[in-house]
């Protein structure tokens, strides 16, 4: 049974399984008679020394790094939930846990802000050639001004097309609007009347804002609908003269088509926060003056980090309380 239908867990076992900041340890550490047992090191837990901290675990806190499936689960009989330090969750085989009775919970709206300005960076750096122009000046290159040296795309008057106007989407393109963007959106459903009336936004299928779009940015949760979402019709389907933006996940965006589209002039540019075999980037890639790379920096603000690990503490109380979570997704 889950935790949500059990009474007050006495003298919780918590396995933190990555470095997450002090106040999300400090928080679990407040709870009565709790046992924390937290990985302090960057470097990706091992195996058995997980599955040792997992075996009378109550309560796991988790990070991308780790893959929660039936193998994870086995190491782990009394678990109640698994509080992922993240919005996405596709590290988590949720239907596994559902069946064995574990609570999923994520950390939804307090990364909203650092991953808007981020997305809006990478517009800024793509369209101005900004990473490019830092590596000239790194390399020691001799250079001189000049009227036509890197020019860039500027902003004002040009279309952002934002695949999923979430909580993210909807920042990105309050950002972009002071930049004098206009803005389209490509959703399953409309946002509220109001905020599409304060951005001046108008939802599109999803073949209209490829092709209209001079600026594509990805702020979709990863699902089986949505990887290879932008493969090599897709990038066929956008303007010679657009960038591709992504700060959502890594597998929505087939690289191997983006590395021939870059190539080949399908598309002008990208910029890119997360990959599709992360930490591994498709060696094309690498090698291309106008792709934006960047080791997936979407939350990673003193802040934000610090709100994450709070937010998913703050689950775990709730659970191991007895009663609902703040951020479930599932249970």
């Amino acid at each position: 049974m889950s935790g949500l239908n059990n009474p007050k867990i006495p003298q919780p076992k918590i396995t933190v399984t990555g470095r997450i900041p002090d106040a999300g340890l400090d928080l679990l550490r407040s709870i009565d008679g709790s046992d924390v047992w937290a990985w302090m090191d960057d470097a990706v837990i091992p195996t058995e020394v997980r599955n040792e901290q997992l075996a009378d675990a109550d309560a796991a806190v988790t990070l991308l790094t780790d893959r929660v499936d039936d193998d994870f689960l086995a190491a782990a009989p009394k678990l109640q939930i698994v509080a992922n330090v993240a919005v996405g969750y596709n590290n988590i085989d949720v239907d596994a846990c559902t069946r064995r009775g574990v609570i999923v919970t994520n950390t939804p709206g307090v990364l909203i802000d650092a991953t808007a300005d981020l997305a809006m960076g990478l517009v800024l750096m793509s369209t101005r050639r900004l990473g490019e122009g830092e590596r000239l000046i790194r390399s020691g290159t001799a250079w001189q001004w000049s009227m036509f040296m890197m020019l860039g795309t500027g902003l004002q008057g040009r279309t952002l097309g934002i695949v999923g106007m979430g909580g993210i989407g909807e920042a990105l393109a309050t950002r972009a609007r002071a930049f004098g963007m206009r803005i389209v959106y490509h959703n399953r459903r409309n946002v509220d009347t109001e905020v599409e009336q304060r951005l001046d936004a108008q939802r599109v299928d999803f073949d209209e804002l490829l092709a209209t779009s001079d600026i594509v940015s990805l702020n979709c949760p990863y699902s089986e609908a949505t990887h290879h979402l932008i493969d090599a019709s897709a990038l066929a389907a956008m303007k010679s003269t657009a960038f591709l933006v992504n700060t959502a996940r890594g597998p929505i965006v087939d690289e191997a088509a983006l590395v021939e589209a870059l190539v080949n002039g399908v598309i002008a540019g990208a910029a890119l926060d997360v990959f599709e075999n992360e930490p591994t980037v498709h060696p094309g890639l690498l090698s291309l003056d106008n792709v934006v790379l960047v080791p997936h920096l979407g939350s990673a603000t003193v802040e934000t980090r610090a709100a994450m690990a709070t937010a998913a503490a703050s689950n775990v109380v709730e659970v191991l309380a007895g009663r609902t979570p703040h951020n479930p997704v599932s249970g």
